[in-house]
């Protein structure tokens, strides 16, 4: 009878472990910064955007529960190696820098880095128009790093910011001459009223090694179990073309590259 009993409480701790495995809510990490139209917080202080809504229909392909915890973008990859969440979901480019700590998935957008100044500034050609500028960009990125790389050789001074939100209000006050940022996230700034004072003058040169494919997931190298699910319900989506339904919603046609189907 007691081995009976010890059979049946470790059966019933491995079913439990089990289930809670399976039903366990996704805890998705998002940058404490807005960066619209991406993930931002409405006036009610609910977390909105293109990523959130991507987020919400791959919970509800995997039938899981989500939950969205906000973390400060420069310490984001330490505080999902140190379980604080369980998915990185900040519109991250894959590089092999990143891919030594971290398992990502399959990209799921792409969209090209672009310059913009106030009004009336000459097109950007190449990285010798920005000698003697002020360039922002926001710290911890790979738009920082391609800015030291190409821009700071060229003589560009790289102003380093915590949230874009600051680099792009800096440039409407005179304050610096430039901000390199993804082109969705320059539009959305542009929109505003602060915005009306500038312009996109140019696309940056491509740099494969720093820029990678595209956007993906990030998890930890050990959440094997847990890329392949996000990778299958990423492929439904796809095939389904619920991302170009959530692309429409936000305006976002033409905008960004998003995978195809196989």
């Amino acid at each position: 009878m007691k081995k009976f009993a010890l059979l049946f409480t470790s059966w019933l701790a491995l079913l439990l472990a089990f289930s809670t495995t399976l039903y366990a809510d996704i805890r998705f990490g998002v940058a404490a910064e807005p960066y619209p139209p991406f993930t931002f917080k409405d006036t009610s202080g609910n977390w909105v955007g293109w990523e959130i809504d991507v987020m919400k229909a791959l919970c509800a392909k995997l039938a899981e529960k989500c939950q969205v915890v906000d973390v400060s973008w420069e310490g984001i990859i330490p505080a999902l190696n140190a379980g604080h969440f369980d998915v990185i979901l900040a519109s991250m480019a894959i590089t092999e820098k990143r891919k030594a700590v971290l398992n990502f998935s399959d990209v799921y957008y792409n969209s090209s880095p672009q310059l913009a100044a106030v009004k009336n500034t000459p097109a950007y050609h190449d990285a010798h128009d920005l000698s003697g500028k002020r360039v922002g960009v926001q710290g911890a990125s790979i738009h920082a790093a391609y800015a030291e790389k190409h821009f700071a050789n060229a003589g560009a001074v790289i102003k380093t910011y915590a949230k874009q939100d600051d680099a792009v209000a800096d440039l409407a006050a005179g304050r610096i001459d430039y901000v390199m940022a993804d082109a969705l996230a320059l539009d959305a700034f542009l929109q505003t009223g602060s915005g009306s004072c500038c312009a996109i003058v140019g696309a940056v040169a491509p740099d494969p090694d720093l820029f990678g494919p595209g956007v993906g997931l990030g998890l930890r190298k050990d959440d094997t179990a847990l890329l392949k699910r996000l990778n299958g319900a990423l492929a439904e989506l796809v095939k389904a073309k619920t991302l170009e339904t959530i692309t429409q919603k936000w305006h976002l046609d033409n905008k960004i590259i998003l995978p195809s189907a196989q």
